[in-house]
């Protein structure tokens, strides 16, 4: 796995619950250029998905944080009641001005 750089700070610290959540987290998106996300569920839990896995859809608990790759399409699935969190992490050895990253939708970028 690739190494964090630093962590950096985000509105999305302040946590998120089903009635809060930023509707751009529901539909697929990126994480903001150049970053991981680390996404923490505080109370409930809440599914996520990678769009090109799914069939592999995967739970995310306050016992299971999910590691968020950069440049990989995914979205977030609320069933439930649920608190949780996105906290974004720079890749260390990639530039995030890389003109090589994919164009989508990155609802963290006004977050970082």
């Amino acid at each position: 796995m690739q190494r964090f750089r630093k962590k950096l700070k985000s509105r999305f610290h302040t946590s998120m619950t089903e009635e809060t959540v930023v509707s751009g987290i529901l539909k697929k998106h990126l994480t903001p250029k150049g970053k991981f996300g680390y996404l923490v569920v505080e109370e409930g839990s809440l599914k996520f998905v990678w769009e090109d896995e799914e069939d592999n859809v995967l739970d995310a608990d306050s016992e299971h944080p999910i590691v968020i790759f950069p440049e990989r399409f995914h979205h977030v699935l609320i069933t439930d009641k649920v608190r949780f969190r996105v906290e974004f992490y720079e890749v260390a050895h990639r530039d995030a001005t890389d003109v090589s990253l994919k164009d989508g939708e990155r609802p963290g970028d006004d977050f970082v």
